[in-house]
């Protein structure tokens, strides 16, 4: 539950100013996060569920944040140790906060990008990231177009034994991800949030 501004509109919420790292190198340090409307940090519950899932050393992986927010989970996965981390943020005031954060961790293997994500990574399409985080934004409902524009985008661009993190209004079925040449390995629920780790289903895409 980050923030999302790429890519639909999004009902008014309190940003919550500081989000902490749980793990890793620089667990429990604080990030500023910038006061934008509809920001949804995902909670640390769901990211350590998450960084259970995928390992809690990530070191030498390259990840990609695609709608990166606050930078919760791109950070997260630095302070684990992956060797790169590329954050894409499109709101003005949250890129800058990112870019602040990277500097006073001096992380130097994070690359923060303002721009639109889609477009981002259809540009990166065959880089074999991975992980790529994807939180785009939930809108007013379900944003369904958005949801597959994604997961289309991040089939193309992750390694064929790579993992995409999707963090949606509702649960993705098996059928429907399969599809879109994904395989479903995990799925959680928090509140109103669904989350899933996602590899490459076999033959696809």
């Amino acid at each position: 539950m980050r923030s999302k501004t790429s890519g639909g509109a999004r009902p008014a919420a309190s940003a919550p100013g500081v989000v902490r790292i749980i793990g890793g190198t620089w667990k429990r340090s604080k990030l500023a996060v910038a006061a934008v409307p509809g920001l949804r940090p995902t909670p640390d519950r769901v990211r350590e569920t998450l960084f259970n899932w995928l390992g809690q050393d990530l070191s030498g992986l390259r990840c990609l944040d695609a709608f990166a927010g606050s930078g919760a989970l791109g950070f997260e996965a630095a302070s684990r140790g992956a060797a790169e981390v590329l954050l894409i943020e499109q709101a003005p005031a949250l890129a800058a906060s990112l870019r602040d954060n990277a500097t006073r961790l001096r992380a130097s293997q994070i690359t923060v990008l303002r721009g639109d994500a889609l477009s981002l990574m259809r540009q990166r399409s065959g880089q074999g990231w991975d992980v790529v985080f994807l939180d785009p934004p939930f809108g007013d409902g379900q944003n369904e177009a958005l949801f597959r524009e994604a997961l289309t985008a991040a089939r193309a661009l992750v390694a064929a034994d790579g993992r995409v993190y999707l963090e949606a209004p509702r649960p993705w079925g098996e059928a429907e991800l399969s599809g879109l040449g994904w395989a479903l390995l995990r799925q959680g629920r928090a509140g109103q949030v669904a989350f899933h780790l996602l590899g490459p289903a076999p033959g696809g895409g």
